[in-house]
């Protein structure tokens, strides 16, 4: 067994502010990697350009990286980057602004690379410094060496060779509080298909299992706000960060199996954002699971069994329904990697009745 999370990691309110030293210490000049709206929205942008101004850090922003970030745009990232002497990568917002930041990191080390360098294999994991600031509490990328591009030349969307965990990461429950219920769903539910996704697993052992257990009894204290039916405190606030942390610890140690495979096919080619997407197939996921792995698994979500998550997750999704197509074309492109890493047999057969569970 081995548990590997080298990520310096605080969750705290005022996080970015209270160790801006520890962010200057990382570099002389930054690139800031964001979306378009939500980190201004939220405040998590003006703390970071504050404390680089404060400490005397000159910095360029970036921040038109969308949803399933592309490799052209981590492309484009590097290229400024570069052009303003960047030496630090500072990405903030949730899991494409956090992705990408982690790419490009490595294309801007890497400055005389092209864009097929992303996807080449056996080439040491070689960056400039890293720091996450997620907004959102679905990704756990500030805690995972995983960076998912989306590659428009080959229509596909999949993790990059590369393992690149950042050198910091500073979650800050309170930017949480201005994400519509929409994306907290669907970022919730994100989160726990990694921890789900974690504790039932080829590889899952002692050490991924205690921060996948720990991360669902976290996880479990939201259901009502998910619902709508309470409104958030701080304090839930702060359980759902600390449910997403915990799944991107989990899933740094073994990964993600069945149902973020097919949830790829899902958000490439019919726009489901990827949280709700990988919630589609956790039912079925977890119906081939052993029974008692799936018991525990479900009543430490704080879900009776199999039917009641299935009515929180279509309450939550808005009665998502996929076409028959896309659900073909999810089974047809999963990738034999996520496969594998099932604790239970798996064929053709296993795959079209998980991805048409519901």
């Amino acid at each position: 067994m081995k548990f590997y999370m080298p990520v310096k990691l605080y969750q705290e309110v005022n996080c970015v502010k209270n160790h801006a030293s520890e962010i200057a210490s990382l570099g002389s000049r930054a690139v800031l990697v964001t979306g378009g709206s939500s980190s201004k929205k939220n405040g998590s942008l003006s703390d970071v350009e504050g404390v680089l101004d404060d400490s005397g850090i000159p910095f360029t922003l970036f921040d038109g990286v969308e949803q399933n970030p592309s490799t052209d745009t981590v492309m484009k990232i590097r290229d400024q980057a570069v052009d303003f002497g960047a030496d630090l990568c500072i990405g903030i917002g949730g899991g494409s602004s956090l992705d990408a930041a982690k790419a490009a990191a490595l294309m801007i080390k890497n400055s005389d690379k092209g864009i097929d360098y992303l996807y080449e294999k056996g080439n040491p994991v070689d960056t400039i410094p890293v720091v996450e600031v997620p907004t959102t509490c679905g990704t756990g990328s500030e805690v995972t060496a995983v960076s998912v591009l989306t590659n428009h030349k080959t229509n596909t969307k999949g993790s990059i060779p590369y393992k690149i965990f950042p050198s910091l990461g500073l979650a800050d429950p309170g930017y949480l509080k201005s994400l519509p219920l929409s994306v907290l769903r669907n970022t919730a539910v994100d989160a726990l298909a990694h921890l789900w996704e974690s504790l039932i697993n080829a590889h899952s052992d002692t050490y991924s299992n205690m921060t996948a257990e720990a991360g669902l009894k976290a996880w479990s204290l939201n259901r009502d706000i998910l619902s709508g039916m309470v409104r958030a405190s701080d304090r839930d606030f702060s359980n759902l960060m600390t449910a997403s942390v915990l799944g991107g610890m989990s899933i740094a140690q073994v990964g993600t199996t069945i149902p973020h495979g097919l949830s790829y096919a899902l958000t490439l080619n019919a726009g489901i954002p990827h949280g709700q997407a990988c919630g589609y197939f956790e039912a079925g996921y977890l119906s081939h699971a052993d029974k008692d792995l799936r018991d525990k698994a479900l009543s430490l979500a704080g879900f009776k069994d199999l039917d009641d998550w299935r009515e929180f997750y279509s309450e939550v999704s808005e009665q998502l329904t996929v076409s028959d197509e896309v659900l073909s074309r999810a089974v047809d492109e999963l990738q034999e990697s996520k496969m594998a890493l099932a604790p239970f047999h798996c064929d053709r057969k296993i795959l079209n009745e998980i991805a048409r569970d519901l």
